[in-house]
C-alpha cells in the first residue's frame, strides 16, 4: 500500500506530492547498505543502496527510458550503475534501478509504459560496487535538476540508525582547529564546523545555532549538481571537498562567531524528526 510522505518543506522543489512503493520487499529503515548523501568512493552518494540481493520491481507506473546492459563480460561498464533500468514518471521524476543481474533481467522495451510492481529480476554484481549484489536506487527531479532522497518518497518501517555528535571541531579561516568540547577561548571570525562521520548512519538534517539564532542548516532531501560536482545546499552549495574533507569528518556548517560569551548548539535530526543535540560554550575574543 502506498503512503504519502511529506518533508518539512513539502518535498522542497518537487512540483507535486508523490509517493513510491518499495522497489524491493519492504526493508527496515536501519538496514540499508549505504544511505543517500553518504560518502562513497570519494564522492557524495546519490543512491540509496539496499542491503540484500532480492527481486527488484518498479516503484511506480512509468515509461521505460533506457535499459543499460554490459557490452562484454571482460570489460568494465561504461555506467557505474552496471545493468540498469531507467523509468520516467509523472511530475518530472525519474527512477534508476542499478546493479541488476543481466541473466534475470527481463526483456523491456524502451518508451513502453509499464505498471507499478513490474519485475526487473534480481540484483547482481554488475556495477562499480562489485561483490555487494545490492540494488542502487536513484530518484531524479528533472524539472529542478536535483537528486532526490528516495526515502522521502517511500514508506519508512522500523527504527532509524542512531545518530551521534562526537569530536566536533571549529576550523578558522587560518586553518586553526578548536575542539569545542574543551576549548575555553577562541578568536572571533568565520568557522567551519565538523563532526566525526558515521560510517553508515546519515543525518537527514543538521543545524547550528549561535546564541539562540540559527546560523546554518543543511537538509539531505535533495542534492544539486553544478559544474559536474554533486553538492548539498545550505547558505552555499557545499561539494564533497567541504562536506567530507576526509574519511573521518562530516561538515556541519559555516558560522560566524561574535565577540563575547558564545553558545553554540549542534543538532542532528533523522528522517523521522528525532533530534540529538550538544551545547558548547566559549569566550570569543
Amino acid at each position: 500500500m502506498k503512503k504519502l510522505i511529506l518533508t518539512s518543506a513539502v518535498l522542497l522543489a518537487i512540483s507535486a506530492l508523490f509517493a513510491f512503493d518499495w522497489p524491493q520487499n519492504e526493508i527496515l529503515s536501519d538496514s540499508f547498505f549505504s544511505y543517500f548523501a553518504q560518502l562513497r568512493g570519494g564522492t557524495i552518494g546519490t543512491s540509496l543502496v539496499f542491503s540484500d540481493s532480492k527481486e527488484v520491481k518498479s516503484a511506480d507506473e512509468g515509461r521505460v527510458l533506457a535499459v543499460l546492459s554490459e557490452h562484454d563480460e571482460d570489460e568494465l561498464f561504461e555506467s557505474t550503475l552496471g545493468n540498469a533500468v531507467i523509468l520516467c514518471h509523472k511530475n518530472d521524476l525519474i527512477t534508476v534501478y542499478g546493479n541488476l543481474d543481466s541473466e534475470n533481467l527481463p526483456k523491456l522495451y524502451e518508451f513502453r509504459d509499464i505498471p507499478s510492481g513490474t519485475s526487473f529480476g534480481t540484483t547482481g554484481s554488475s556495477s562499480w560496487q562489485e561483490g555487494e549484489g545490492c540494488l542502487e536506487f536513484q530518484v531524479l527531479d528533472t524539472k529542478n535538476h536535483t537528486y532526490v532522497n528516495p526515502r522521502i518518497l517511500m514508506p519508512r518501517i522500523g527504527k532509524e540508525l542512531q545518530l551521534t555528535i562526537k569530536d566536533v571541531v571549529a576550523i578558522s579561516k587560518k586553518g586553526t582547529s578548536y575542539d569545542l568540547a574543551t576549548v575555553k577561548t577562541m578568536p572571533s571570525g568565520v568557522y567551519t564546523l565538523y563532526r566525526a562521520r558515521q560510517e553508515t548512519a546519515m543525518p537527514y538534517k543538521t543545524m547550528i545555532y549561535v546564541n539562540g539564532a540559527i546560523a546554518e542548516s543543511l537538509s539531505y532531501d535533495t542534492l544539486t549538481e553544478k559544474d559536474g560536482k554533486i553538492a548539498v545546499s545550505g547558505k552555499k552549495n557545499y561539494d564533497v571537498r567541504i562536506l567530507y574533507p576526509n574519511d573521518e569528518q562530516q561538515f556541519l556548517g559555516e558560522i560566524t562567531l561574535p565577540k563575547g560569551k558564545t553558545q553554540i548548539i549542534v543538532v542532528v535530526q533523522d528522517i523521522l524528526g528525532k533530534e540529538r543535540q550538544v551545547t558548547y560554550t566559549a569566550e570569543v575574543r
